[in-house]
């Protein structure tokens, strides 16, 4: 745990480091500490803001990601694969279009909207309290590639809406300013906490219904908290960055050698590493196309895109 602290201070430092302009660390703290240095515009209104917004988005999606696997009891199971993203931006996207929502204050409401009811369609058409992880995991696919044919669609038809979302719908935290940070801060908050209160239930949730019932948990309130968890991580998160996919499947999968399958610690680990991987991932698309930069969103769909075919061939293995 101190050692995924440690590459999460890394990557913090190097998030304020790096970027157009590269500078050194002794500019940094200058632009941190003295509001009359030359790098105080570009280090504490700029580059502070966007590196505190990854520890905020990476920390929800990788908690959302390690609760939804322990849900569906799928270790393919991710927020972006189950169509908990999609929903939340068809919903931000109608919003948009429709109703001419243009603040995060706006976008975060039919965030919450359209992740709560993914969820519950992915939990419904997945077969409900028969659910399996192969249903699940099916009815998520569908679902999410609906949703985004749905966002494509309107951005391909209303033009003044696909410049207002082409930044947000790849993915972006530059996209954002400091005050998407301060926004978003309670409703991560309460789904950090909730999630907290869960891990131990999740435990318990994991040896079955009835075992979980004789250790004391009720498994209905749990999935209902769960629920709810994931909802108010993905919906903060997708409302002020758009949809960045991938973070919430590869980190539990990162941790859980070094955790092992306790909730508990696999939780608080991935609350370290996944905001390290996001900064990492945003890190590297400002290098690799520098004056400009790629979006975050991109690099983690490619990078995560490989890691999942890597993860399917390894779990068909084991399978057979």
């Amino acid at each position: 745990m101190l050692g995924s602290a440690a590459l999460l201070v890394v990557a913090a430092v190097l998030s304020l480091a790096v970027g157009a302009r590269p500078m050194a660390l002794s500019e940094v703290w200058s632009g941190l500490v003295d509001p009359h240095s030359a790098a105080y515009p570009v280090v504490r209104e700029m580059r502070l803001p966007r590196t505190l917004l990854g520890l905020e988005v990476g920390t929800a999606l990788g908690l959302a990601g390690g609760v939804m696997q322990a849900l569906t009891r799928n270790p393919l199971a991710d927020p972006g694969l189950l169509g908990i993203n999609a929903g939340a931006s068809a919903a931000v996207v109608t919003g948009i279009t429709v109703l001419g929502i243009g603040s995060l204050s706006g976008y975060v409401w039919f965030a919450f909207l359209g992740a709560a009811a993914v969820s519950v369609l992915v939990w419904a058409v997945g077969g409900g309290r028969t659910a399996t992880p192969g249903r699940l995991a099916l009815a998520g696919a569908a679902i999410n590639a609906v949703l985004y044919a749905y966002v494509s669609a309107v951005q391909l038809l209303d033009t003044a809406s696909l410049d207002a979302m082409r930044f947000w719908t790849v993915g972006s935290l530059a996209a954002s300013g400091a005050s998407a940070t301060v926004f978003i801060a309670p409703f991560i908050a309460v789904g950090l906490i909730a999630v907290a209160v869960l891990a131990r239930p999740l435990n318990a949730l994991a040896l079955g219904d009835d075992s979980a019932r004789a250790l004391g948990a009720r498994p209905a309130l749990v999935r209902a908290g769960s629920i709810v968890a994931i909802t108010l991580l993905c919906g903060a998160a997708t409302a002020a960055c758009g949809p960045i996919v991938f973070v919430g499947l590869l980190v539990p999968h990162l941790v859980r050698p070094l955790t092992g399958p306790d909730m508990r610690w696999l939780l608080a680990v991935s609350a370290l590493v996944a905001p390290f991987v996001l900064l990492s991932a945003d890190v590297l698309g400002r290098v690799l196309a520098r004056p400009a930069e790629v979006q975050v969103g991109i690099v983690t769909a490619v990078a995560g895109g490989a890691f999942f075919i890597w993860a399917v061939r390894r779990t068909r293995a084991v399978a057979v």
